[in-house]
């Protein structure tokens, strides 16, 4: 009796997919909708310039990479490589862990930054006027 409760799905479902199988779809293409063309205004792209980005590396004397500084808009950072113990290779346990960037928070000395509103006073400076005749 199980037998027969199995087989009664199974040959359900078959019996199912084949009448599927056999249905012929229309032959008619479907109806399609005619849309109006639209003259669009031309699309106008402008790049931003690329950020200035400064990348100066300072070498040992067998040419290897000992830091590298980044220069990118107000912000700068020093890179330096991690030197593996004996023959570690990177990632392996008995090298260090990965260095992270190292951000210049502020430096001393330098030229100090100008408002533009005292270079423009500044330009605008002439000599003062003579003295006026004084009044009798």
């Amino acid at each position: 009796m199980t037998r027969t409760l199995l087989l009664w799905p199974a040959l359900l479902l078959t019996l199912g997919a084949n009448a599927y199988a056999q249905s012929t779809p229309s032959q008619a293409p479907p109806k399609l909708e005619k849309i109006e063309e639209v003259a669009d205004d031309p699309i106008t792209v402008t790049a931003k310039p690329a950020p200035e980005r400064q990348i100066t590396e300072r070498r040992d004397n067998s040419g290897n990479v000992v830091e590298a500084t980044v220069k990118s808009g107000p912000s700068t950072y020093t890179l330096r490589p991690t030197h593996p113990v004996g023959s570690a290779l990177p990632g392996d346990a008995m090298s260090g862990p990965a260095r992270g960037p190292q951000w210049t928070v502020m430096t001393f000395g330098g030229k100090k930054k100008k408002n533009p509103e005292d270079e423009a006073a500044a330009d605008t400076d002439a000599p003062p006027p003579p003295p006026a005749p004084a009044a009798k």
